[in-house]
């Protein structure tokens, strides 16, 4: 089996990639390769309204069946790709229903994202314990979640914070478990985590930061208490995993690309076309490792809808000859309770952070500077401050803290000429 080019994932970055090498003419044979046996469906709503049960599964689906089929675009689910062979332009495969096989490709785009980190500690592998991750992820702990019962989640970024909020809207009764000194600690500032960690404790769940999870513990084979390296011991019912992810590059690594160095974040390099060290094979989205200019020219890793749609446009570009470099301001949201977090930008190596609005009226903006530039903004229920700000960052622009603050003006007041 041939095809042009061949994409490996079923996320927004691998729809993505597909639908816009048709938009841009494309007419080559073309393919996606997802490991779940689904069509290329949304992954933001399995922590949200898709656990809490207010979204159905058909509603996630990135485009309806007949798209695929009207544009030509072979869809191979439940295959995984397991080796390639980069000087033969050549994968290996294996498949649910046919056992798979070789599949030879002009150009590869791998867009096959991470697998959900798990715990290491003893008692890792008990049933009852569980990650977000696909949709058979919460299926299954949807299916575990009767009655109301105790849940300890593990992890206090986005995942863990959603995943809590939802239970807890549910009826059950959480714990968080947050190895660092605070919530969402590698994504924002001190600020932001105080008002979240007040947050879900005025909605009943219990936080505990500084908590390294040493051992699972059960019995029957399914996890009963968890082990604090402190020494406490706390009794539940289920635990969710939210400890980040493991990007989904080893066939790449296997076969000589390039990969993060060691302490990095890990995952494929990729130039700023979305290369990888390999001829002919792009990598886009939460696996791919590049200089973004909005973190100081920095190599990181970004997990988000934004940065794997902007890739697979820029592999696009690329692939039908009308090429231009990655450049994209970083974008993200969190929906908690009723509570709508959208950050713009990043705030690495900020130096100076400016609160807009009230916190206690639940709407307000932390706006992030650095040698007197503006470089993210974290925007709660505050939309025309999250739409305002984009060119602020994108041009780095210089604002006093004292103008950014007057919630008087908008932020556009100070969008460059």
């Amino acid at each position: 089996m041939h095809f042009d080019v061949v994409i490996v994932g079923g996320g927004h970055g691998g729809a993505a990639q597909a639908a816009q090498l048709r938009q841009r003419g494309f007419a080559g044979s073309l393919a996606i390769i997802t490991a779940e046996p689904e069509l290329p469906y949304e992954r933001p709503p399995l922590s949200k309204e898709y656990l809490a049960g207010e979204k159905s599964f058909e509603r996630m689906l990135l485009r309806p069946p007949s798209f695929w089929t009207e544009r030509n675009v072979e869809v191979l689910t439940a295959t995984r790709v397991t080796a390639v062979d980069a000087a033969a332009h050549r994968l290996t495969t294996t498949a649910v229903e046919n056992g798979g096989g070789d599949i030879s490709y002009g150009q590869l785009v791998w867009a096959a994202g991470g697998d959900a980190r798990r715990l290491g500690c003893p008692g890792h592998d008990l049933a009852g314990i569980h990650v977000i991750r696909t949709r058979a992820d919460v299926d299954a702990l949807k299916a575990e979640l009767g009655a109301p019962c105790h849940v300890a989640v593990v992890g206090g970024g986005y995942i863990g914070l959603e995943s809590a909020a939802v239970l807890t809207k549910l009826g059950h009764r959480v714990t968080l478990f947050e190895a660092l000194d605070r919530v969402l600690a590698r994504v924002a500032g001190p600020e932001l985590s105080r008002f979240y960690q007040a947050e879900h404790r005025a909605h009943g769940v219990v936080i505990e930061t500084g908590a390294q999870v040493a051992a699972i513990t059960g019995a029957d084979g399914r996890a009963a208490v968890v082990v604090l390296a402190d020494g406490r011991s706390i009794a539940v019912d289920a635990v969710i995993v939210g400890i980040g992810i493991v990007p989904a590059v080893q066939p790449l690594l296997e076969a000589g690309a390039r990969g993060g160095a060691v302490g990095s974040p890990g995952g494929v390099w990729v130039d700023d076309h979305c290369r990888t060290s390999l001829a002919d094979v792009f990598a886009i989205g939460d696996c791919a490792l590049h200089a973004n200019s909005f973190a100081g020219g920095a190599e990181i890793r970004l997990e988000s809808v934004q940065n794997a749609a902007d890739m697979a446009a820029t592999v696009a570009r690329a692939i039908t000859g009308d090429p231009a470099p990655y450049h994209a301001v970083p974008w993200f949201w969190s929906n908690q309770y009723d509570l709508r977090l959208q950050t713009m930008g990043l705030s690495i190596g900020h130096d100076q952070t400016v609160l807009r609005g009230d916190p206690a009226t639940r709407s307000f903006s932390l706006i992030y500077l650095k040698a007197s530039k503006v470089i993210a903004l974290d925007c709660v229920n505050a939309a025309r401050d999250y739409v305002q700000g984009k060119a602020l960052v994108e041009k780095g622009v210089a604002v006093a803290a004292d103008a950014l603050a007057d919630t008087e003006t908008p932020l556009k007041a100070w969008h460059p000429a």
